[in-house]
């Protein structure tokens, strides 16, 4: 029942996708998505907090350390934005990868939960910021509704909205409820970690003073560091370096900025520096690496996906 549940939804993924691409759908928010061949090399990208509900192929996404792989009739949430190096696994013409991408507002999330959870929901045991469970098929069905929606103007703006809190409901009373909750959570450590992340990257080109951090979070020093590390599978410093990085690569793709004036951008002072970690991130130098990426078109490919 869940793999023809998991084909109707790839259907209809596929006849709002049609080419490769992440494709924005009627309702804000909803996107369609689709790849035909495996990566080549890994894609680099800022992933929101979103749900992501596979209906074909496979993808490995790498946070930090850790590697999460999830496929075909499986759900993977991001729970705050973070920088991911992922790579689709498993696709072909014939059968690409395809995935309905939601994102998620804290708010909508703390209104839902809380009539999921009315005593409060139980501390999660992994608290990791990307989470991925199977899809049963009530999950895939209401996925599956909703892209149908898409297709009926007037139907969409009504009911595309209850269909998706159907959906987040679902999620709640999942094996990962009790962690999406946590996204609703003001004094979680999962939204105050999200709070510092959320400063991280409005301010990557600045210096990190991790004491200041803390505290705008209200953590001491020593359990933001712990808290920090548990969530992103980085540290402060590591995850800043990650955005910066990222941030230059695009000035350099879309800007066409040189290596230094890009790496000034992002607030490294030595040219040197940003050359040495720039090629340890990404694999090649700043120059060889734009290049490669120029001649094989994948410029467009450095975007969020899921």
């Amino acid at each position: 029942m869940q793999k023809a549940d998991a084909s109707r939804l790839a259907d209809l993924i596929r006849s709002h996708a049609p080419y490769d691409g992440i494709f924005e759908l009627r309702v804000p928010g909803l996107y369609a998505i689709k790849v035909s061949r495996p990566s080549t090399t890994s894609t680099h990208s800022l992933q929101r907090p979103s749900a992501c509900i596979v209906a074909q192929g496979a993808k490995s996404v790498m946070i930090g350390d850790d590697v999460f792989e999830y496929s075909s009739g499986q759900v993977a949430v991001y729970s705050i934005d973070l920088p991911v190096a992922s790579q689709i696994t498993q696709a072909a013409p014939s059968a690409p990868y395809l995935t309905l991408k939601i994102d998620l507002d804290p708010e909508r999330i703390m209104t839902l939960a809380a009539k999921v959870f009315p005593n409060g929901a139980p501390q999660p045991k992994d608290p990791r910021a990307l989470y991925v469970t199977e899809a049963d098929a009530h999950i895939l069905d209401a996925g599956a509704r909703l892209m149908e929606l898409m297709a009926r103007p007037g139907d969409a703006e009504l009911i595309a909205p209850l269909v998706i809190d159907e959906l987040i409901i679902r999620l709640l009373r999942s094996p990962m409820g009790s962690r999406i909750a946590q996204m609703g959570e003001i004094e979680s450590s999962l939204h105050r970690v999200g709070k510092a992340v959320a400063w991280l990257r409005e301010n990557y080109d600045q210096q990190v003073d991790v004491e200041e951090l803390a505290r705008l979070v209200n953590m001491s020093v020593s359990t933001f560091h712990r808290q920090f590390k548990s969530v992103t599978s980085m540290s402060p410093l590591q995850l800043q370096k990650a955005l910066r990085l990222q941030e230059a690569r695009r000035l350099m793709l879309t800007s066409m900025l040189d290596a230094g004036a890009a790496g000034r951008r992002v607030g490294y002072i030595s040219a040197s520096q940003f050359t040495r970690e720039y090629g340890r991130f990404f694999g090649a130098s700043p120059t060889r690496d734009i290049e490669r990426l120029r001649e094989h078109g994948l410029a467009a490919a450095e975007t969020p996906a899921a």
